[in-house]
């Protein structure tokens, strides 16, 4: 089969990964074919290779995005004053940020044991550094209660993170109730 008129790679690439993101996130990444991510994009599945060399780099980018996503877009947020100002900071974005990508999240958290060693050991590095940024914000809280601080910045993250698995749009409590109730939930974590 030809290529479809009018398609080029700055069209394809996108639809190949946003359809790769999907199916992985409905299916699992050892469940998808690319056989069905070039169905859900709508070519032919020796055509995907012109866009990714194998299933797991394309697992590998979306990994990399989602993680470089995140970094730039913390990069972005004001994360002056007081400790505790920046600790409520960092849940709002967390949570915020992560329920705008429900899939991108379920993937980066959920396939990791999908990835060979080398792209484990890139990604575990992007998550290290974003990790650290929590990690030093509850230390400079100085929180009686903080015991093991990566132990407790893991946990934290796990909690922020696990609000993508249960909120739900239009649900009991909207978005600012969530931030609001886990930025409570985290200041005790610091004896706040």
């Amino acid at each position: 089969m030809a290529r479809t008129s009018g398609s080029s790679s700055e069209k394809t690439r996108p639809l190949v990964r946003a359809a790769a993101l999907k199916l992985f996130a409905r299916h699992g990444f050892a469940a998808v074919s690319m056989r069905q991510i070039a169905a859900e994009v709508g070519v032919q599945a020796g055509a995907l290779y012109r866009y990714t060399p194998d299933k797991q780099s394309l697992l590998f980018e979306l990994m990399q995005m989602h993680m470089e996503d995140l970094l730039q877009a913390w990069a972005q947020v004001d994360a002056g004053g007081a400790p505790l100002e920046q600790l409520d900071r960092f849940v709002r974005f967390h949570i915020l940020h992560h329920l705008d990508r429900v899939d991108a999240v379920f993937i980066a958290y959920m396939e990791l044991r999908n990835l060979t060693e080398p792209n484990f050991a890139e990604i575990e590095g992007m998550r290290a550094t974003y990790e650290k940024v929590l990690e030093d914000i509850l230390v400079s809280c100085g929180g009686a209660g903080l015991g093991d601080a990566k132990l407790t910045t893991l946990a934290v993250l796990a909690m922020l993170t696990g609000v993508n698995t249960w909120y739900r749009e239009g649900g009991r409590l909207d978005r600012e109730a969530v931030v609001q109730t886990y930025v409570a939930m985290v200041r005790r974590v610091v004896g706040e």
